[in-house]
């Protein structure tokens, strides 16, 4: 079996150029920023994250505009795959926050000396918010999917980006590894079910969680494999899915820093703040993240109930342990995976 690259049209960047001012730093799946209508003596918040970030930040930045410092701030926003988004910030382009899918991501701006070697050094770690790998399925649940197994059956297809260029399509593939192999103490089991996955279920190769969502919707797929947050936004849409959280699944973090370059630092600062505030945190959780107070997520629970079993990339082993031995070119074992069902 090829999996084939999905080529999805999308309607975002004609629905996010509304109102919204282009970033510099070359196109992106989603390119512009929060409508805002101000002086804009406040100065301007550049702000780099990954695609479906996008509906959070426009709230966020909304709600920052209220506060004393927030006022007459203006944003200029870019969205777009998460390890894209970092490499352009790394060749240039000029950013004041980031937020990413991958905690990678941010280090490979540490390691360019433009985000502070302490950025996770906050009780959060640098994370405002986050999400769990979620399944989505037609409205009706046509398929009867349950649990990872269930997209295995011989009549399933499954919709999840290019772990290549998408952060979220990398947390979806740990899900159901760190299921399947207990948390990395039988990392053969997981590998197991990975390629069965990849090689006979999942035939387009969306470059973004955006665009797998763009895919599913347009008929592409019986599943989709996706941020919580992403599947809440689309019901909200009114979109015909529902997400089922299976009973052990992945918790997703995502960090976020201030860039040492930015030529707004103290404003840079105070959104950054704001986002881990009361305030931000509900923002958060209504946009369908789940926020890092534990407070903010109690008032959501509904919303955004508990799972079973959360596995963490802590017990993985971590970023480093994860991407040198499952994802790294060439000779991760997820990657030699990937290699092999292309050819």
């Amino acid at each position: 079996m090829r999996i084939r690259t999905s080529l999805v049209a999308t309607a975002i960047a004609s629905i996010a150029a509304v109102g919204l001012t282009a970033c510099s730093g070359g196109a992106s799946d989603t390119v512009g920023g929060p409508a805002q209508s101000n002086d804009g003596s406040g100065g301007v918040i550049n702000l780099y994250s990954y695609s479906i970030t996008k509906g959070a930040f426009d709230a966020e930045a909304a709600a920052f505009n209220k506060t004393d410092a927030g006022k007459n701030v203006t944003f200029q926003a870019s969205y777009g795959p998460s390890g894209d988004q970092s490499r352009k910030v790394e060749k240039g382009a000029a950013a004041d926050y980031v937020l990413f899918s991958l905690e990678p991501d941010v280090t490979r701006l540490v390691k360019a000396d433009l985000v502070d070697a302490t950025w996770a050094d906050d009780a959060n770690k640098g994370i405002p918010a986050g999400s769990v790998v979620t399944l989505v399925v037609r409205k009706g649940n046509p398929k009867n999917i349950k649990d990872w197994d269930d997209l295995l059956k011989s009549d399933v297809e499954v919709v999840t980006p290019n772990p290549f260029s998408s952060g979220g399509a990398k947390w979806n593939l740990l899900a159901p590894y760190a299921v399947k192999s207990e948390g990395g103490k039988n990392p053969q089991a997981g590998l197991d079910y990975i390629k069965d996955l990849v090689t006979n279920h999942v035939k387009v190769q969306p470059k973004s969680a955006r665009e797998a969502t763009e895919a599913f919707l347009q008929g592409q797929g019986d599943v989709l494999i996706s941020y919580e947050a992403e599947a809440i936004a689309s019901e909200k849409n009114g979109d015909p899915v529902e997400h089922i959280n299976p009973a052990s699944t992945f918790k997703i973090e995502n960090p976020g820093a201030v860039l040492k370059t930015s030529k707004n630092l103290e404003k840079a600062k105070a959104f950054r703040d704001f986002l881990f505030s009361k305030d931000g945190q509900r923002v958060w959780a209504k946009s369908g993240f789940r926020p890092v107070d534990p407070s903010v997520l109690a008032e959501f629970s509904k919303e955004l109930p508990s799972v079973g079993k959360l596995w963490t990339i802590a017990d993985l082993g971590g970023w480093k342990k994860v991407n040198d031995e499952l994802f790294a070119e060439g000779t991760g074992s997820i990657a030699q995976i990937y290699d092999a069902a292309t050819k």
